[in-house]
This record gives structure tokens, sequence and C-alpha cells, in this order.
């Protein structure tokens, strides 16, 4: 039995070409819906406004740290906050877009196992946006908080929720920010074999800061992304396997060599030693 080796993207035949134009349609369609069902929770000003009270009591009562103690590390600089804004606005979705890409070329597998992971995990938190509207902090009064993106810019959202048609403002919790950067991590530990590896986890580690610290996210918003991911990857089988690097990078037993039968001559033939076939599993 030999191992799949040949990047999907390779010999660009029908049956690759019908597999990729699904595979967009599939993506696409599922973001499409996503962003549809998150509209459906416009509107409703009041009980976001009361839940974000709950969660600000809540992480009082839990102890967590202030969402302002990131936010004035940020503010001590208009060049930093202005970076975090940019990274807020630009970074989120291209990145995971690159992230599925690559995968899709160069590890088939960890592809089908990403896309699946994604999916239960928005899946999962479309119905909390639409169970549990949340204003976020920066519009929270109790929170004292500068909305950094309307002051500094970039911003990828509308002065006012009311009058925003492209996002819904009140769907604070879970942050996908986080969550799909912090897949986007551990898919890449998962199917890369580099010593370095880990320090994939900047992303997410970053991503919490800017979320936070810009007044977009609380800190529960990353908490419950980071369980709703957890229970995703516990409902989604990993692929069987290493990847092909890790296959390339640590050597198999060698094959025993074959003793010459006793009592032949100088002359007689060795045996040959069995070879392996390339890409063979073994």
């Amino acid at each position: 039995m030999t191992s799949h080796t040949t990047p999907a993207g390779a010999g660009a035949g029908p049956g690759t070409r019908r597999r990729l134009i699904r595979e967009l349609l599939l993506v696409v369609g599922l973001f499409a819906v996503y962003k549809f069902g998150r509209t459906l929770a416009t509107g409703r000003t009041e009980e976001a406004f009361r839940n974000a009270t709950r969660v600000w009591d809540a992480e009082r009562t839990l102890h967590l740290p202030g969402e302002g103690m990131v936010q004035r590390l940020l503010l001590h600089s208009d060049a930093l906050v202005h970076t975090a804004n940019t990274y807020y606005a630009a970074v989120h979705f291209p990145a995971t877009v690159l992230f599925l890409v690559w995968l899709y070329v160069r590890r088939p597998a960890h592809y089908l196992w990403t896309r699946r992971v994604l999916a239960v995990l928005t899946g999962a938190a479309l119905v909390i946006h639409l169970a549990f509207p949340l204003a976020p902090p920066r519009m929270l009064g109790a929170a004292h908080l500068v909305d950094t993106g309307q002051v500094y810019g970039p911003t990828v959202y509308g002065a006012a929720p009311a009058a925003d048609t492209m996002a819904n403002q009140f769907a604070a919790m879970p942050s996908l920010h986080f969550g799909w950067a912090l897949m986007l991590a551990l898919g890449m530990i998962a199917a890369t074999s580099s010593r370095w590896r880990a320090l994939w986890l900047l992303h997410p580690l970053v991503t919490l800061l800017v979320v936070v610290g810009t007044a977009n996210h609380y800190w529960l918003d990353a908490i419950v992304a980071t369980l709703l991911l957890g229970a995703a990857l516990l409902l989604v089988p990993r692929p069987v396997g290493r990847s092909l690097v890790a296959r390339r990078s640590v050597p198999g037993p060698r094959s025993a060599a074959v003793p010459v039968p006793t009592g032949a001559g100088p002359g007689a033939p060795r045996p040959v030693e069995p070879v392996e076939p390339v890409g063979a599993v073994r």
C-alpha cells in the first residue's frame, strides 16, 4: 500500500478541477450561510446590552483581568493602535484562506480535517450569535473603553450598529477571530514537522491581544471560542498518519541483511537485499 504524496493541484485533470470547484463552492456557500445567519440577530439592541452587562459582571466575578489593561498598552502609541486595528481588519480572513489553500495543495487529508473542524466551530458560533446577542465592550459604558477602530482607524464596522448593513456588531460571542486563529495554529502544527512549528501559536496569541485591546471582544468571547473548538476537535477525527514532511524526516527501520549461506565460495553471488518501494508506508 502506497501513501498519497502528490499535491492536490498536481496534474490538473478534469477530476482535479471538479474537486477544486466543488471545494470552492462548498467553502463559499458555508461562509455565505454564516454571514446571512449573523444578520438575523440584528435589531436586538436592548438584549445585546443586557447580555453585555452580564458578561462584564461575570468577568469581574471570575477576577479576569480588565480589557482596559491591554488597551492602555496599545494607546501608548498611535502607530501601535493603528497596527492593531489593521491586524483585526486585514489579517483574520486572508490568513484563514491562505491556510486552507496551502493545506488543500500540500496536505489534502489535513485540509479535510481542518475544513470540517472549522465548519463545526462556525456553525456552533452561529447558534450562539442568534441565541445570545452581545454588544462588544467598546459599546459598553461601564467598560470605559475607546472604540479604537473609529478613533484611530481602520475599522470594519459602521459608526452606528443600526446603520451597519455589512456586519452584525452584536455577534461578539464567541470570537471567531480567535477561534479561527487558534485552529490555524493547531492545523499547521499538526500538518508540519519543523522544530519551530510551535511558533504558529503566536498568531492566536497576537489575535487575542488585538481583539481585546481594540475593545471588539471580551476575554470570555475567546474562552467560549476555545471551548467550542475543543468540542469540534473531539467530534472530528484527525487524519491518520503523519504529514509528508514528518515521514521524510524520520528514517524508517532498515531492512535486515540476508545472511550468506554457510559454505558459499568467494565467487558465489550474494543474495539481493529486499528494497522497499518508494512511498511505501512503514
